[in-house]
C-alpha cells in the first residue's frame, strides 16, 4: 500500500508500465516477474531506486521511498516462501504473498475450476490458431506473424478475462511479453494505418476490377502511375491486396509438362536468333506461333499471332476454327498490311518446327515478303519463349471459355489484344505499353 494518493491520470500512466498489473488511488499491484527480477537485481548490488527507474517508473509519481519499502517486503517474502510467494494469489490485507493454507469452500472451488476451464479453453484455442491446424486428418503448419499472435493473445485475455495470464500466453505463442505490451501501446498507430489502407485500397480495387481481376501488383502499380498519376510502392500494393483478399486469377501450371532436351538442329531452317529476341530494333525480330482456345462445350478455335520481339506488340493475328494452312497464310497477309509492306531489311520471322512453318508454300511466301526464316530447335519451347509467354498472359486476361460461339470469341480476342497492345503496361518496357515503347524506340 502506497502512502501516496494517485489521480486518474497517474493511474493510467502507471498501468501503461508492463511491470504493473493494476493500480488504484492508494495501491500499485506489481507483476510477479518484476518482483523476482527486482530481488535478483538487488542481490546483485543495484539500489532499489535504480531498479525502479530502469523499469520505467517515475519516482516523483510513486514516491521516492516506495522502491525501498517494496524491496524490503519482497526480499522478506522471497526468503520465507521462495518464488511461490510471488506467483501465488495474495489473499487478504497485509498478506506477504505466501500460499494460503485455508480450506476452500465448495463455492470457491467451483469458481476456481471454472476459471481453470476458461484458461484451458483459451490455451487450446491459441494453440490451434497460432500453431498447427488439422484439416481432413492432415497436419499443416500455420505460420502467423508476431502481430497476429499478439492479436490472438489480446482476444483470449479479453474474452476469457485472464488478465494475469499474459506471460504464460506470450510464452505459449512464442512471443515476448514486452513485445505484446508494445503492440498494445501501438494500437492508435495501427488504427491510423488501417484508415489509410482503407483509402488506398479503393484505387487498387478499382483497377483490379477494371482488369477483370487478372492484374498483379506490378501491373496495378504501372496503371496507377500512367493512368492515375499516383505512385505507390509495389510491396505496399501486394500487402494491401493480401490484406483485402484481392487474388489475381492466373492460369495453373501444368505439372505433367516436361521440358524435352533438344540435341539436334533443325533440318529445315537454322535457329538464327539463339534466344536473342530483343535486339532493341522494332520490326527486326518477328515471332509467330499458334495456340488452342477451348470455348463453349468443348469447341476448339486456333489463334495465330505474330509478335515484335523488341516492343512485345502483337502486330498481326488471325482466329480460325480450322488448323489448315490458310490460318498462317492469312496471318502473313495481316502482317504485311500492318507494316505497310515496309519490313526491316534484316527482318527475321522465327517459329517452331510445326508443320505449318516447314511447309514449302509457307516458306515461299515468307521469302517473297523479304523475310529470313528461323526456327526453334525441336522440342524446345524456350527457343520461342516470348510467344509462349504472350499466350499465357492472353489466357489469363481473356474470358473466351465462357462464350458459346466463335463470333463472340473473336470479339473477345480483339478486345484482349487491343488492351494488351495499348493499355497493358509492362515492367520490362520501362513501364510503357508495347505501342508506347515502339514509339519510344523509334524516337531514340
Amino acid at each position: 500500500m502506497s502512502k501516496n494518493i494517485y489521480n486518474e491520470f497517474q493511474i493510467k500512466e502507471l498501468e501503461k508500465n508492463p511491470n504493473v498489473l493494476c493500480a488504484s488511488e492508494r495501491s500499485i499491484s506489481y507483476s510477479p516477474e518484476f518482483k523476482l527480477k527486482a530481488v535478483a537485481d538487488y542481490k546483485n548490488g543495484k539500489a532499489p531506486s535504480q531498479i525502479f527507474i530502469e523499469q520505467g517508473f517515475d519516482l516523483d509519481m510513486i514516491g521516492k521511498k516506495q522502491p525501498q519499502r517494496c524491496l524490503k517486503r519482497w526480499r522478506d517474502s522471497y526468503e520465507r516462501f521462495g518464488k511461490e510467494g510471488f506467483l501465488t494469489e495474495r489473499r487478504g490485507k497485509g498478506s506477504t504473498g505466501r500460499p494460503s493454507l485455508k480450506q476452500l469452500s465448495a463455492e470457491e472451488k467451483l469458481k476456481k475450476a471454472e476459471a481453470r476451464i476458461k484458461f484451458l479453453e483459451a490455451e487450446n484455442g491459441l494453440l490451434k490458431k497460432a500453431g498447427r491446424v488439422r484439416k481432413a486428418g492432415v497436419e499443416e503448419e500455420t505460420v502467423l506473424t508476431a502481430s497476429e499472435k499478439f492479436s490472438l493473445i489480446e482476444k483470449t485475455i479479453r474474452i476469457h478475462q485472464l488478465n494475469n495470464a499474459v506471460s504464460y500466453l506470450c510464452e505459449l505463442a512464442g512471443v515476448s511479453r514486452s513485445g505484446y505490451y508494445d503492440w498494445l501501446k501501438a494500437a492508435p498507430l495501427r488504427a491510423q494505418r488501417d484508415d489509410q489502407d482503407e483509402l488506398d485500397i479503393e484505387l487498387i480495387r478499382e483497377i483490379f476490377i477494371s482488369k477483370r481481376e487478372k492484374a498483379g501488383a506490378l501491373q496495378i502499380k504501372m496503371v496507377m502511375e500512367n493512368d492515375y498519376s499516383t505512385v505507390m510502392n509495389h510491396k505496399k500494393i501486394r500487402r494491401l491486396m493480401a490484406k483485402y483478399n484481392l487474388v489475381a486469377k492466373i492460369r495453373k501450371a501444368n505439372p505433367y509438362r516436361k521440358m524435352a532436351k533438344a540435341t539436334q538442329e533443325h533440318r529445315t531452317c537454322p535457329n538464327l536468333l539463339d534466344r536473342e529476341f530483343n535486339q532493341e530494333v522494332p520490326g527486326k525480330v518477328l515471332l509467330t506461333d499458334i495456340t488452342y482456345l477451348y470455348y463453349g462445350k468443348g469447341q476448339k478455335a486456333y489463334l495465330s499471332c505474330v509478335k515484335d520481339g523488341a516492343t512485345k506488340e502483337i502486330l498481326a493475328y488471325y482466329l480460325s476454327t480450322s488448323l489448315e494452312m490458310d490460318i498462317v497464310y492469312k496471318t502473313l497477309k495481316k502482317l504485311k498490311a500492318a507494316v505497310g509492306n515496309h519490313f526491316h531489311p534484316e527482318a527475321i520471322l522465327h517459329s517452331d518446327q510445326g508443320m505449318h512453318y516447314t511447309h514449302p508454300l509457307f516458306q515461299s511466301k515468307v521469302k517473297k515478303l523479304g523475310l529470313t526464316q528461323s526456327m526453334s530447335r525441336k522440342g524446345n519451347c524456350w527457343d520461342n519463349a516470348p510467344m509462349e509467354s504472350f499466350f499465357g498472359h492472353f489466357k489469363d486476361l481473356s474470358e473466351y471459355k465462357s462464350l458459346d460461339n466463335i463470333k463472340d470469341v473473336k470479339k473477345e480476342v480483339d478486345r484482349v489484344i487491343e488492351e494488351y497492345n495499348h493499355h497493358r503496361y509492362q515492367w520490362g518496357l520501362n513501364k510503357m505499353t508495347p505501342v508506347q515503347y515502339r514509339g519510344h524506340l523509334l524516337a531514340a
